[in-house]
């Protein structure tokens, strides 16, 4: 299965998500394997220091730039699970992406500048879906608060469930320490100790995956 993960805007969490949904799935025992296809390289990062730490549960990882679709269906026939981290732009990765990819999720925060560039995702991901029809579609509401007094995310949710084209998924990712501590050690929360973290993402990858 090949989970891509892209946006059309930076600085919504979307390289951090990636490593820990494969983090998530190595711990269940899959065998994963990690695409960095974003230049800015942090999911290769996570991959150092994970290596730098000696953590014994290995996740393979290798980069790829432009027309990353070939690269993708290879690796497809090796690994269970290859979970690809692309920039978060309109970029060549995130289209030929696409055209390989089982699954896009493409998290946002919820935010208004975050929803203005679901428009312009939705009409790549119709195009990408001419040429790859089985494509699904999976918005995550990433970065969320944790003070349940401020309402932003139901606020989006409302905007974005029943769009044509995607899903929005039932989970929400919150602003959590320990999504940043973790990925500073190489690990995912998996591996940490906050539980509703590991929740989250044990969650998320059940949607992802439809299990």
């Amino acid at each position: 299965m090949i989970i891509l993960l892209g946006s059309q805007k930076g600085g919504c969490g979307k390289s951090t998500l990636a490593v820990n949904i494969a983090g998530q799935l190595a711990h269940m025992g899959k065998d994963v394997c990690l695409l960095d296809a974003d230049r800015q390289g942090s999911a290769s990062e996570w991959i150092e220091y994970r290596e730098e730490a000696g953590v014994p549960i290995t996740i393979h990882s290798v980069s790829r730039y432009e027309n990353i679709s070939k690269a993708l269906t290879d690796l497809k026939q090796r690994y269970e699970y290859v979970v690809c981290d692309v920039a978060g732009r309109d970029s060549k990765e995130l289209r030929y992406g696409m055209l390989a990819a089982d699954v896009l999720v493409s998290p946002l925060r919820p935010s208004q500048p975050d929803i203005n560039t679901i428009p312009h995702l939705t009409e790549i991901f119709e195009q990408a879906k001419t040429m790859n029809p089985d494509l699904r579609g999976l918005l995550v509401l990433n970065l969320c608060p944790t003070l349940p007094t401020i309402k932003e995310a139901d606020q989006s949710a409302e905007y974005l469930d029943g769009l044509d084209g995607f899903s929005l998924a039932v989970v929400r990712i919150h602003d959590r320490k320990a999504y940043r501590d973790s990925f500073s050690e190489g690990l995912c929360v998996a591996e940490w100790k906050d539980q509703k973290a590991k929740n989250e993402i044990e969650w998320l990858v059940n949607e992802v995956c439809e299990w």
